[in-house]
This record gives C-alpha cells, sequence and structure tokens, in this order.
C-alpha cells in the first residue's frame, strides 16, 4: 500500500523562481529555458514585491518545523539585484514568528562579485555553484549565448566565495562527454576542495522525440558511477560527501535519503514561478503539472492537494513489473519520474531511461553498503570501512 500524507504531517517546501527562467548563460542541455514559451506575453520574468511577500508570509505560516529553508533559484538568480534579496530577508524576518530561517541559493557563478560574496557572507546564505568538472568537461556545454566558454569565469566567483568565506557545494550535471572522465572529474573537485558534490545524469527528450546527443548513456552512468565510488570509499569517506552516495547509505539502513530522486514519493519539493504559478516539481513545470496561483490559492492548499498528493503516490504505482521485482527497488525507487521514458524487454513502458546503469552501480556498491549499515547499527562511524577495503 502507498504511503499517504494527512495534512501538515510532512514539512511543505517550495523552490521560489524569482526570474523565471532568465539566464546570462545559454547551456546547450538546459532543460528550463524553454519554459518561457508558457507566458508569451511576459517580457521582464521578474517576481513582483506583492508576490514575493505573499509567499514569504505563507511559506512561514505554512510550516510545521522550526528550521524554515528557503531555496532561491532561476534561470540565474543573481540577476536579481542584491536589494531584492535584502527585501526578503526583511520580510523573512518581520513574518518568521520566532522561527530560525536558513537561505540557500544557485548560480551559474559568473557574476559573483566581492559584493555579492560579502552579502551572503553576513546573512549565511548556502550558495550552490554550478561546475562540470574540469575546463575540458565544463566548456563543452555550459557556454554564453554567443557561444563562448564559461570555465574561468566560474572558477572566478567559486574563488571568491573562498575569499570570503562563503559555505557553497557543487552541482555538477553528467552529460555524454564528461561521464568519459569520472576519475579527472572527481580530482577536479578534491584539488578545488570542494567537499559537498551534487550531481546529476542528463536525460532529456527534444521536441521531435528523439533523445538528447547529451544524454548520458545508461551503461556509461553506471560506469562512472562504481568508478567514482571505488575511488572515493577507499579514500574520502567522511571528507568528501557525494550526495549520491550517501543518500544511497540512507536507502540501505531505511531512512530518508537526502535527494528526492531515490525516494519512495515525489511531491514534497513544489516550485513557483515568476507570476505566481505552482508546479508539482521543478522538472514538470508543464501546463498539466500546474497546481495554481498564489494569487487565488494558499501554498497550502496547493502542496497538500488531491492531485499533489496523487503525484507523490504515482512515483511508486507508476513501476513496471520489472522494478517491483527487482531486488534493488528499496535503492533506487525507480528514479525521477521525467526518466522513466522507454520501456521493458517485454514492451511494458514506465522504465528509466538509466535502469542499466543503476543496476550496475547497485550491484557493485551493495557489499559495501551492508558493511557501512552495520557500522552505523553498531555506533560506529562509516568511515571505517576505508580499513577494511583498502
Amino acid at each position: 500500500m502507498v504511503q499517504t500524507f494527512a495534512p501538515f504531517a510532512k514539512p511543505l517546501y517550495v523552490m521560489l523562481k524569482p526570474i523565471g527562467s532568465v539566464c546570462n548563460l545559454r547551456c546547450r542541455y538546459c532543460y528550463y529555458l524553454d519554459k518561457k514559451h508558457f507566458y508569451p506575453d511576459e517580457k521582464r520574468f521578474v517576481l513582483s514585491d506583492e508576490l514575493l511577500e505573499k509567499f514569504i508570509r505563507q511559506y512561514l505560516e505554512s510550516q510545521t518545523m522550526f528550521d524554515v529553508l528557503f531555496t532561491w533559484h532561476g534561470g540565474e538568480a543573481l540577476m536579481r539585484n542584491i536589494d531584492f534579496y535584502k527585501k526578503a530577508l526583511a520580510l523573512q524576518t518581520q513574518y518568521k514568528n520566532g522561527r530560525s530561517i536558513d537561505n540557500c541559493i544557485q548560480t551559474n557563478g559568473t557574476l559573483l562579485t566581492d559584493d555579492w560574496c560579502k552579502f551572503f557572507k553576513d546573512n549565511n546564505f548556502l550558495v550552490g555553484i554550478s561546475i562540470d568538472g574540469p575546463q575540458h568537461c565544463h566548456d563543452k556545454y555550459r557556454l554564453t549565448a554567443d557561444g563562448r566558454p564559461t570555465f574561468v569565469q566560474v572558477m572566478r566567483g567559486l574563488n571568491l566565495l573562498k575569499k570570503h568565506g562563503v559555505e557553497y557545494n557543487i552541482m555538477a550535471v553528467v552529460n555524454d562527454y564528461n561521464v568519459d572522465y569520472p576519475l579527472e572529474f572527481y580530482q577536479f573537485f578534491k584539488d578545488t576542495d570542494s567537499r559537498f558534490i551534487q550531481f546529476a545524469p542528463i536525460v532529456e527528450t527534444l521536441p521531435n522525440g528523439q533523445f538528447a546527443p547529451w544524454n548520458v548513456p545508461a551503461a556509461k552512468w553506471g560506469d562512472f558511477l562504481t568508478t567514482l565510488f571505488d575511488k572515493w570509499v577507499r579514500n574520502d569517506v567522511g571528507q568528501f560527501f557525494i550526495q549520491y552516495f550517501d543518500s544511497t547509505l540512507a536507502n540501505w539502513i531505511g531512512e530518508q535519503p537526502g535527494t528526492c530522486i531515490l525516494a519512495k514519493q515525489c511531491g514534497h519539493a513544489g516550485v513557483m514561478e515568476f507570476n505566481g504559478d505552482v508546479y508539482c516539481c521543478d522538472h514538470f513545470v508543464f501546463p498539466e503539472y500546474k497546481l495554481g496561483n498564489i494569487r487565488t490559492q494558499s501554498l497550502t492548499e496547493m502542496m497538500y492537494s488531491d492531485r499533489q498528493l496523487l503525484f507523490g503516490e504515482n512515483k511508486q504505482t507508476g513501476l513496471p513489473e520489472q522494478c517491483k521485482k527487482c531486488e534493488y527497488l528499496f535503492a533506487c525507487n525507480g528514479e525521477c519520474p521525467k526518466n522513466r521514458i522507454i520501456s521493458t524487454a517485454s514492451g511494458e513502458p514506465g522504465l528509466n531511461y538509466l535502469c542499466e546503469g543503476y543496476y550496475k552501480y547497485f550491484n557493485h556498491v551493495a557489499p559495501y553498503m551492508d558493511f557501512m549499515k552495520k557500522e552505523l547499527l553498531a555506533k560506529r562511524p562509516p568511515a571505517n570501512i576505508m580499513k577494511t577495503f583498502s
């Protein structure tokens, strides 16, 4: 039986897009830039002061937890100026009602300055910065509108974050090119002392129905994960934190993973566009997944609606038989529904595009995860694994 949540039984989380899909770069694999076509009459794509206040007030009023996280995303979130975020912080203070508030913001890093970094440090922002690995990997797809590479600009931004002591983590997209360089990819982030690393495989379908040429081949995705894991598990457990590996271990011990794609249910994380439209998920900003608008409905009504609950439940009910019988379903949970775009050998739809790679990865890491699980259950550090598997 699929677990459902009664209203207010889980934290409400909604990412905010204060500049919509507007961005100063044109990364070739970006899935989000074309969202502006859903708003053909808009020219500025700017969140109004009215909607900013409405969102912050409702978001804080809806929370069941003492600690509240605001996430600012894009497009490129730094295309709103510092004064905008100062206004947001003032509103958070006005409506927080004793709660503890944290802010995180995602950026491509090219617009970072000393002023921005000082602001982030002074206000305890966590900054997510997008880098796809070393220069030849990053500059393959992360380009300006006129096709120029961006690696040098991004590294300048990263160094400014370090200079000002801003807490940051890395978001890297894994594509058809950098998937062939897992060790160089990982060593680059170690060399830059980036200790919190998230990465996401690119899986997109073009308007003509064909798979995008920059998609990660499923088998190579498995090779990438296992190669990187072997390096990490022998040298860096407890020193460098890779979200995929942490989330795998969480599922191994029956805890909630840190990434939604490996969780049992979707639907706990919505997104609000610049005009107040709220969608089920950042990867499902399509008309059929629009929950409503904050001008006419509250965040609580939308995020705990039957439509959103059904969206979450469908992650399990929509699995093909091959997944339901898989020994690693507990670890994968079918991964992200947006990637369930192929059919099984028997012709049943709904199989994850990356299934082959994930199976290879989970099969490979199983003995290591079993070991770390035992250590955790015995209240010993999982980093002990480095003494055993060296």
